[in-house]
C-alpha cells in the first residue's frame, strides 16, 4: 500500500512539472512574439500616414464557408477623402486550406447604394470601407467580414524586412514614367520601393488592366518565395513592422493565425481573378469620365465559381 502511495506522489510530481515546463514555453513563446511584434511596431510607427480613426463595418461570413477581407490600397494622405487605388478582396478558407485573390478594377461602373451609379472606387470616399461592401454585395453578391485599408510605404517596408536581398520578378519591358523609380527589364531581384512602382505602373496601353495583372503576379511571387521556418518566427515583427501603415478591424490574434497557417504550408499557392472577366466589359464613356460598363451577372456567377471551388 505505501508502495503505491509512493508510485502515484512521483507520478503526481511528474505531471505538474511537465505542465509547469509546458507553462513556462508558452509564456516564453508569448513573450517573445509580443517583444517582436513591438520592436517591428517601434521601428515604423513614425512614418505613417494613414488615417486612424474606426470604421463602422457590418461584415458577414462568406456563404461558402471562407473568411473574406476587403483589402484596399488608398491614394489619400491623412484627412484627405479619397477613392481607393486598389480594390481586392482576398480569402482564407480554413477547412480547404485554400487561399484566394480577387482583383476589382477601380473604373468599373457599377450602382452605389444611395448615390446613384459610378466607378466603384467612388464608394471609399463616399461612405468608407463600409459603404464599399454593400456596393459589393449589391452588385457581386459577396460577403466580407473584415477590410484592410493599406498605406502603400507599408508594402515597402514588410517587403524590406521579409526579403533583405529583394524579391525575384522577372520585369516585362522598362518603367518609369509616374512611379518614382526606374525598372529595367529582366529578371533581377526588387527591394521594397523598386517593387511598389513595379506594381503601380500603369502608363502603356494596357493601363490599370497590366497593373493589376502585375499586383497579382507580385502577391505569388511574394507567397511562393517565403521561407517558411525563417518567416514564421519574424512573423510577429513583420506584423509589428506593417500594423502603423494598416487601418484594420482585424485583431493581430486573427492576423497571426492566418499568416502563420499560410507560412506553414509547403504549398503556398494563391488563386488570382480579375473582376470583369475577360468578355464581359467593354470601354465607355459616361459624364466626359472613362469607365468600364460591365455584365453583372456574369461577374456575380464568376465570382462565386471561383469562390466556391
Amino acid at each position: 500500500m505505501r508502495s503505491d502511495r509512493h508510485e502515484k506522489k512521483k507520478k503526481k510530481r511528474k505531471w505538474k512539472s511537465v505542465l509547469l515546463i509546458l507553462f513556462l514555453l508558452i509564456a516564453g513563446t508569448l513573450g517573445y512574439s509580443y517583444f517582436q511584434f513591438k520592436q517591428g511596431v517601434s521601428q515604423t510607427e513614425g512614418e505613417a500616414n494613414i488615417q486612424t480613426e474606426e470604421f463602422e463595418f457590418n461584415g458577414e461570413k462568406d456563404k461558402y464557408g471562407g473568411t473574406n477581407i476587403l483589402i484596399l490600397g488608398s491614394d489619400a494622405r491623412g484627412k484627405e477623402k479619397s477613392r481607393a487605388d486598389t480594390i481586392m478582396v482576398a480569402q482564407y478558407h480554413p477547412e480547404k486550406g485554400t487561399y484566394k485573390l480577387i482583383s476589382f478594377m477601380r473604373d468599373m461602373y457599377v450602382d452605389i447604394p444611395g448615390h446613384g451609379q459610378n466607378r466603384i472606387n467612388s464608394a471609399l470616399a463616399y461612405g468608407g470601407p463600409e459603404l464599399l461592401r454593400q456596393t459589393l454585395k449589391e452588385n457581386f453578391d459577396i460577403d466580407i467580414k473584415y477590410y484592410s485599408i493599406v498605406d502603400f510605404e507599408g508594402f515597402v517596408h514588410l517587403i524590406d524586412e521579409a526579403f533583405p536581398r529583394g524579391v525575384e520578378i522577372d520585369v516585362e519591358k522598362r518603367m518609369s514614367a509616374n512611379i518614382g523609380v526606374t525598372l529595367e527589364p529582366g529578371l533581377q531581384r526588387l527591394d521594397g520601393e523598386h517593387l511598389l512602382g513595379y506594381v503601380r505602373f500603369r502608363q502603356d496601353a494596357v493601363g490599370d488592366f497590366g497593373r493589376v495583372e502585375r499586383q497579382q503576379k507580385v502577391m505569388k511571387e511574394v507567397a511562393s518565395q517565403f521561407t517558411s521556418l525563417q518567416t514564421i518566427t519574424k512573423l510577429p515583427k513583420l506584423i509589428g513592422v506593417v500594423t502603423p501603415f494598416v487601418n484594420t478591424n482585424m485583431n493581430t490574434g486573427d492576423i497571426l493565425y492566418i499568416g502563420k497557417d499560410f507560412l506553414s504550408k509547403d504549398n503556398r499557392n494563391v488563386e488570382t481573378l480579375r473582376v470583369p472577366v475577360d468578355g464581359t466589359f467593354e470601354n465607355q464613356r459616361i459624364n466626359g469620365a472613362a469607365v468600364l460598363g460591365i455584365d453583372k451577372e456574369a461577374n456575380k456567377s464568376a465570382i462565386h465559381e471561383f469562390l466556391s471551388k
